[in-house]
């Protein structure tokens, strides 16, 4: 148990560092205060981007405009003209007013019948300014008014960044009596006819209930905030008509008679100045820099307006249930951090032992990076997309630092890929397989010695007549002629997931099933060997363009346990697997002649139906005791697909029999022995010889034409492939190496004895 956790802890070890590392560091920015400008700008984003609201009908602004300013002969408007105004507004019933303007003097003419309207109308509500501006004023409220309770404040929390988010729902004044925010008193006043009233749950808490809506109280450290100052009951605005605008009628409209006679009915009349020249004036999440460096009208917000959307947040939460803001606790909001750190470190994590073809010039935390930027890219919109979709549900929940968390634990992982791993399989990887560097990397104990017992399938090739054709060309040629070879080989190899142990000479030895284990490794053995023998015919086409000989591969395959793993000393060791499955596939790889895959019966039962092989052979193999069979593979079907061309040989009966002498190969040892025969038939890649020495099927021979053409110093080798049916002495060969003289020589025997 504890050794599978160990080397689960080994495997993530970069994610299990850096993601926590990560959320630490971005957490103590985030307590530090320097992300909450940013928070915020994703918050103002969000509200720009949010579709608008239908208008809320049940609020209408009697405006103070520009003009009324201008063309008013006195300003502030006296109060005759202001009682004027609040006659003719309460004649239509509404169901609050309120005078968002100070009245804390008298602005005579008219103070007795402004008093007098004061005092006959109880859904008035003034206001006062309670907390100090930044010159330490208070604006007092009209004296008529608060006799009367009936005042509200009209104060609002600007930010920072000098942007209004914040609505005041509740505050104390100078005597340290409550005192409601114009809009949320507004609000309560319209509901009250509707039985709703503002109900405590839990008041320490500072929690309430309004109709349909819970309201909490905001904390300092809520959302995008930190530490800020939450005097007063505060909650988070989540404007609702602020952008498009309420229903508004201009001052004079109303005195000159020129409004509905029901327009005010049942309704809240919110009575204010929107002149920008009045300094009422306040930026919201909705300005945006590019108004602000222009100068635009729509960067900025009339405090009667944003009272108005306080009042209609309200009253839509109790009456529709349309939420208010929420966020996350603090210990929710770090665990929402984290899994973003862990998100962008395993990204990159995953990806540190992709092979990309690129190059062999870059790096490869180079050749990985667009992978990892298209991964990470992917989850920030996803990021992006969540926190969006919460917001449209009234959730705030924290977007630049799990942001910030993906970005920077992907680049954490990645720069330590290119300093430590990625340099180490740059390393290793022109000796080793990508699969082998990564499990010296990813076991605790590295190059630690020892193995365990595997289930795999073994792919051993091997070129025919290789050394033959190396005597004939120069060494710079045989290099270039094996390289060529090697790397259209691992190209397949790579393709099929395979894993090369060693190249053996001009041969490959190759494992599926370790140190990687997967259901179709015998099947993508197969798949893999018949797709390198169809990859010889490119091999050939190059050689021949460079003038060099062609070749021919044998391929054998074997499946069985064996014992893999990292084996040797503790200076130099080697992962590979040992056992007499190994050399099994060895020898059935020496029975094979250029172009053929011969498979064990263990193979084919592993690889299942969708083999395709032309016949079964009974071999005797050195070292076991009873004969297996192999098959000769011609194609693989399902989702591989892959079949090896039929090659029809025609033979030419000889007009004449040629003598030879052979001898026999016994590995890679010539007996002394020499033996005699006759050359009864020719096809291009076969003949067909008698002699009366007794050979065994896959014997390897070398043969010596005696003609009188003088070549008798040239060697054939060839491989026996069968016995003739017709005559126990004569034997089929298929020939393995063949020089190009003798090449010319047997062509024209044919081309001679042809009818």
């Amino acid at each position: 148990m504890w050794a599978k956790l160990s080397q689960a802890i080994w495997q993530w070890r970069g994610v299990l560092v850096t993601a926590p590392s990560v959320t630490g560091l971005i957490l103590g920015l985030r307590f530090a205060g320097l992300l909450q400008p940013l928070e915020l700008a994703v918050l103002d984003q969000c509200f720009q981007l949010r579709p608008s609201e239908p208008i809320d009908t049940r609020i209408v602004i009697v405006a103070v405009e520009e003009s009324d300013i201008r063309d008013t002969k006195q300003w502030p408007i006296s109060d005759a003209t202001l009682a004027q105004l609040l006659e003719i507004i309460r004649k239509q019933q509404p169901r609050a007013i309120g005078l968002d303007i100070y009245r804390d003097v008298p602005h005579e003419p008219g103070h007795q019948a402004l008093v007098k309207v004061f005092e006959s109308t109880p859904n008035l509500l003034g206001i006062q300014k309670v907390v100090g501006n930044v010159s330490g004023f208070v604006v007092n409220p009209p004296p008529a008014l608060s006799k009367l309770g009936q005042v509200s404040a009209n104060d609002l929390v600007v930010d920072a960044d000098g942007k209004v988010r914040r609505n005041v729902l509740m505050l104390s004044d100078s005597a340290g009596e409550p005192i409601f925010g114009l809009g949320a008193d507004l609000a309560l006043s319209y509901l009250e006819p509707e039985g709703i009233t503002l109900k405590p749950l839990d008041e320490k808490a500072g929690i309430y209930q309004l109709g349909k809506t819970t309201i909490s109280s905001l904390q300092a450290s809520d959302g995008g905030y930190m530490r800020i100052d939450i005097g007063g009951y505060q909650i988070l605005s989540n404007f609702r008509n602020l952008r498009q605008g309420f229903q508004t009628i201009p001052f004079k409209q109303v005195l000159q008679g020129k409004v509905p006679a029901d327009l005010f009915r049942d309704r809240i009349v919110l009575i204010g100045v929107t002149a920008e020249s009045a300094g009422d004036v306040f930026r919201t999440p909705y300005s945006s820099e590019l108004n602000r460096e222009l100068n635009s009208k729509t960067d900025w917000f009339s405090g009667v307006s944003i009272h108005a959307d306080i009042a209609s947040q309200l009253i839509s939460a109790a009456l529709e249930g349309r939420p208010l803001f929420r966020t996350w606790s603090e210990s929710w909001e770090c665990l929402w951090i984290l899994v973003w750190a862990w998100v962008g470190a395993t990204l990159s994590w995953m990806q540190r032992y992709h092979r990309i073809a690129a190059p062999q010039t870059t790096s490869r935390w180079v050749d990985r990076l667009p992978i990892n930027l298209i991964g990470i890219v992917v989850m920030s919109g996803g990021l992006l997309g969540v926190s969006y979709v919460m917001f449209l549900n009234a959730w705030w929940i924290p977007t630049v630092p799990p942001l910030l968390g993906l970005v920077g634990a992907a680049s954490v992982i990645t720069t330590y890929i290119a300093h430590t791993a990625a340099e180490m399989r740059q390393t290793f990887g022109r000796y080793l397989t990508d699969e082998v560097v990564a499990n010296l990397l990813e076991t605790p104990g590295g190059l630690k010695l020892g193995g365990e017992k595997r289930r795999v399938t073994i792919l051993i090739s091997d070129l025919r007549g290789f050394s033959a054709i190396s005597e004939q060309v120069s060494p710079e040629e045989a290099v270039t002629i094996i390289n060529l070879y090697l790397e259209h080989m691992t190209n397949i190899l790579n393709h099929y997931q395979g894993t090369i142990n060693d190249f053996l000479g001009d041969g490959i030895f190759v494992m599926f099933g370790t140190p990687i284990y997967r259901e179709d490794d015998a099947q993508r053995a197969v798949a893999c060997a018949i797709a390198m023998q169809l990859e010889m015919d490119s091999v050939n086409a190059k050689l021949t363009e460079m003038n060099l000989p062609s070749l021919a591969m044998g391929i054998g395959i074997h499946t069985g346990e064996v014992l893999a793993g990292n084996i040797g000393s503790q200076r130099r060791a080697k992962y590979t697997i040992m056992g007499k499955h190994v050399n099994l596939a060895s020898r059935i790889e020496s029975y094979t002649v250029g172009g053929q895959i011969l498979i064990s019966d263990a193979t084919l039962k592993e690889a299942g139906s969708i083999i395709q092989f032309e016949g079964e052979m009974q071999v005797r193999l050195k070292g076991i005791q009873h004969p297996i069979s192999v098959y000769e593979i011609s194609g693989i079907g399902d989702r591989f697909n892959l079949f090896l061309p039929k090659n029809t040989e025609t033979f030419v009966m000889l007009q004449s029999k040629i003598s030879l002498q052979f001898r026999v190969l016994e590995g890679k040892h010539l007996i002394a022995e020499i033996f005699q025969g006759k050359l009864i038939k020719l096809s291009p890649n076969q003949a067909e010889i008698s002699t009366e020495y007794p050979l065994e099927l896959f014997s390897n021979l070398q043969i010596n034409l005696l003609t009188t053409t003088n070549v008798s110093n040239e060697d054939i080798y060839a491989k026996v492939v069968a016995h003739s049916a017709q005559n126990a002495h004569h034997y089929l060969i298929q020939f393995t190496s063949v020089s190009p003289e003798l090449v010319a020589v047997l062509k024209k025997l044919r081309e001679v004895s042809a009818p």
